[in-house]
């Protein structure tokens, strides 16, 4: 339901720019006005807060630890490829 206060437009620019929000990646100015929308508005409010616990479990579950091995043979790949350019 669309009232004065939070029109259909706010709403997509307000979901549109969660990520924006959530990365830090908005002017100060910016930032508020979303806050102030993300708080009036329960529908956009929810959309953020899910995506802000989604970014959390992903973080806690997404820490595998690279083997030594790995790294190693990554690292040695990229030494050779920047001696190799360097010979260029």
């Amino acid at each position: 339901m669309e009232d004065e206060s939070h029109s259909r437009n706010d709403c997509e620019e307000a979901i549109h720019k969660i990520y924006h929000f959530l990365d830090g990646e908005l002017t100060h100015e910016r930032r508020a006005q979303i806050a102030k929308h993300l708080d009036d508005c329960p529908p956009c409010g929810a959309a953020f807060e899910f995506e802000t616990e989604l970014r959390k479990v992903i973080a806690d579950h997404c820490r595998d630890r690279v083997p030594d091995s790995l790294k190693e043979k990554i690292a040695s790949i990229i030494n050779h490829e920047i001696a190799s350019d360097s010979k260029l």
